[in-house]
């Protein structure tokens, strides 16, 4: 989970780290770019594994008035392969957080269901 700059929406808030599609991009590209760009570590399109997504109206600026506000949709992707050392490029701070510990993290509204969704992943995932 990295944190978000204090400077930014949400600041100082947990989330999945990520970012927004450049146009014309795919998803998986968008994970692989962002991935790089704020925690310094390369993945490959092909590792990633769909986990969920969210959708609802969020704040685009600080102000959060109803004119500043816009949809999103946000896609929750696995990977368990990387290449480098995550680090806090573009955040506050990074942590490794037990996926069951996730929602006890102070977060934007649509990560809490990006965490449900992982524990589900998780959990279907370690069955037989």
């Amino acid at each position: 989970m990295q944190q978000r700059r204090f400077a930014a929406v949400h600041g100082g808030l947990w989330e999945f780290p990520g970012g927004k599609l450049e146009p014309g991009e795919r998803p998986e590209t968008a994970a692989v770019r962002e991935l790089e760009e704020e925690l310094g570590v390369r993945i490959d399109a092909a590792a990633l594994e769909t986990v969920g997504f969210a959708s609802g109206i969020t704040a685009a600026s600080k102000d959060n008035t109803e004119s500043a506000q816009r949809p999103l949709v946000i896609l929750l992707y696995a990977c368990r392969t990387w290449q480098g050392v995550p680090d806090a490029r573009d955040a506050e701070a990074i942590a490794w957080v037990r996926p069951d510990a996730i929602a006890s993290l102070e977060m934007p509204p649509l990560d809490y269901p990006l965490a449900e969704a992982l524990n589900r992943y998780l959990g279907a995932y370690s069955r037989p």
